[in-house]
């Protein structure tokens, strides 16, 4: 049996364990759920309720995105996108992925539910995120992506939560001062492999017949 991913097709954690799995090549039985109304299978497997999960055949479960992401390069990785070979690099790598993780998406959430966040205005908050938007540009200004002058983790881990800070308030973002950013994030958001994982399906139930990706 193919392992079974459990997603939600916007969830930004979600989204990057798709994009590392279908960049590994790594085939998987995907299962998109409806937040509101979340599977018993899924609870079963994992009773947080969140996306995404990974269920492998030997009933391990794997319940953080990134665990699931290197799960997959762990596999296959041709690229080198988790730099192996380089100890420090990899170091540097997860310090940029956990202030994206713990630091970053606090800034975010704030910035796009600010009616839920009443101590300080949006555009306070906004200015809280852009502390590491700034960061990003920095690393853009010396390579090409965050790391290196080819992709690896920290790319694929931070883009989709970039592209989530963006689309709260797009004319904004078009209008800020950050043109390697931009550069960068087009790159993945046009990307024909992002394309393939923001593909629509319908939500999964018990029964429906095996989608397999990539």
């Amino acid at each position: 049996m193919l392992p079974i991913l459990y997603s939600f097709r916007r969830c930004p954690y979600a989204m990057r364990a798709r994009m590392a799995i279908q960049y590994s090549g790594i085939a998987v039985e995907l299962r998109e759920i409806v937040l509101r109304n979340k599977p018993a299978e899924m609870l079963l497997a994992s009773p947080k309720g969140t996306v995404p999960v990974l269920v492998l055949g030997n009933q391990q479960i794997i319940e953080q995105s990134l665990e699931i992401m290197l799960w997959a390069l762990n596999q296959h990785d041709p690229l080198d996108y988790l730099c192996l070979k380089t100890p420090a690099l990899q170091i540097s790598i997860r310090e940029l992925i956990t202030h994206n993780d713990h630091v970053f998406k606090l800034h975010l959430d704030q910035y796009k539910y600010a009616d839920r966040y009443l101590d300080h205005s949006q555009e306070y908050y906004r200015t809280q995120g852009e502390l590491f938007l700034q960061h990003l540009e920095q690393c853009l200004e010396q390579t090409t992506f965050l790391r290196l002058n080819q992709i690896c983790l920290a790319d694929l881990a931070i883009f989709p939560f970039v592209r989530q800070f963006s689309s709260v308030d797009p004319k904004w973002f078009d209008s800020a001062p950050y043109p390697k950013l931009k550069q960068w994030l087009d790159f993945f958001c046009s990307s024909t492999e992002f394309s393939h994982c923001m593909q629509k399906f319908p939500a999964w139930q018990a029964g429906n017949d095996c989608l397999i990706f990539p």
